[in-house]
């Protein structure tokens, strides 16, 4: 049997977290983090950045795992689920669908992040019914050269054990008096340390950063995502998460986290000022050109679906398919949206928002 290389420790570890550096970089990241929330809150509808903003995180997230799909392909999927579609699309929604659960398990649980949760994010996420490893014979190899780099814990007894630890410590309020970015850090390195689940860790992993991130209040919905800023670092990310396990590294560990905050935070507060300046000019024209068919019903529908159908329009609207089919009918041909086909299905896209979004 393969033995752990690493003796996972209790949380917090017994190091000194609140070095110069480490504060230094964490007032920044709470600063920026602390803006993010206020804009946010500014656009009208929240389920517009939550729809939006979660699909680029899927794709982002897959795409650590050499899971690729493209925007087009992306949107189509989600468009048009019942069409065939590419198995890299295919989990690409479902990273999203567990994500968008993750969220209503965290307001069902009063704040409470459950491994009862996150067990059921595995079986979205991999459409399976299991839970936490039972066999043996896990072993985290060199993407490179195949070599073994980590061993993690091999029975199913202490992954429970080191679960529920995990569980009490992101669940323990008040009681930590570490500032929640740093136990962020802390709580990921562990759960990827665990490795709880046969596959989908990493993707689980990142979505408990959310989460986490959202059950202490630091956001009010789940729109910061740092998959984007792990691709751009993706050695840095796995040689810090074993520097910690070799060398007991957390202060540097801690500061590429809060490094990511800051500049994810940055990018994402770029992205929601233009999404709220793309729906204020949108607001405007529609109101001047065709104010006969302006509601914010409708504005909120083309932006919460950059690519949207008839039967979107009939359902966040409450229209009849003859009405809707018209409504966007009007505004292809006033240039608000692209109309295209596929199949028998006709669709239409906002082709700024996508823009936006794509380069985002």
């Amino acid at each position: 049997m393969l033995t752990p290389t690493y003796d996972i420790p209790s949380l917090p570890p017994k190091v000194d977290l609140e070095t110069v550096p480490i504060l230094r970089a964490l007032a920044h990241a709470n600063r920026a983090l602390a803006e993010l929330k206020g804009r946010a809150s500014s656009i009208p509808n929240q389920g517009i950045l939550i729809d939006t903003l979660a699909l680029q995180e899927a794709k982002a997230s897959s795409e650590i795992e050499n899971i690729v799909t493209t925007q087009d392909e992306l949107f189509q999927a989600d468009l048009f689920p019942e069409g065939l579609q590419s198995p890299a699309a295919k989990e690409v929604a479902l990273y999203r669908d567990a994500l968008k659960l993750g969220f209503d398990r965290l307001r069902d649980d009063q704040g409470l992040i459950t491994n009862r949760t996150l067990v059921t994010l595995f079986q979205v996420l991999k459409g399976r019914n299991d839970g936490f490893r039972t066999t043996p014979g896990t072993a985290l190899l060199n993407e490179a050269n195949g070599d073994r780099v980590y061993v993690p814990p091999q029975s199913n007894a202490e992954i429970v054990r080191h679960m529920t630890a995990l569980e009490h410590f992101i669940n323990a309020g008040n009681s930590c008096a570490l500032d929640p970015l740093i136990k962020m850090a802390l709580i990921h390195h562990q759960f990827e340390s665990i490795h709880p689940f046969p596959d989908g860790n990493g993707r689980v992993g990142r979505i408990l950063n959310v989460l986490y991130l959202t059950s202490t209040g630091l956001l009010d919905t789940p729109i910061l995502y740092l998959s984007r800023f792990v691709i751009r670092s993706k050695g840095d990310y796995y040689r810090l998460l074993q520097a910690v396990r070799d060398d007991g590294a957390w202060e540097e560990w801690v500061l590429y986290m809060l490094t990511g905050v800051a500049e994810t935070a940055g990018t994402t507060l770029t992205l929601v000022e233009g999404i709220r300046v793309q729906m204020a000019t949108f607001k405007r024209r529609l109101r001047a050109e065709l104010p006969r068919l302006y509601s914010q019903d409708l504005l909120n529908n083309l932006f919460r679906h950059p690519y949207t159908r008839i039967d979107y329009v009939v359902n966040d609207l409450g229209v009849t398919r003859q009405t809707a089919a018209k409504y966007l009918d009007i505004l292809a041909e006033n240039g608000f949206v692209t109309k295209h086909s596929a199949g028998r299905h006709n669709y239409y896209i906002n082709r700024d928002l996508v823009a936006l979004i794509a380069g985002g």
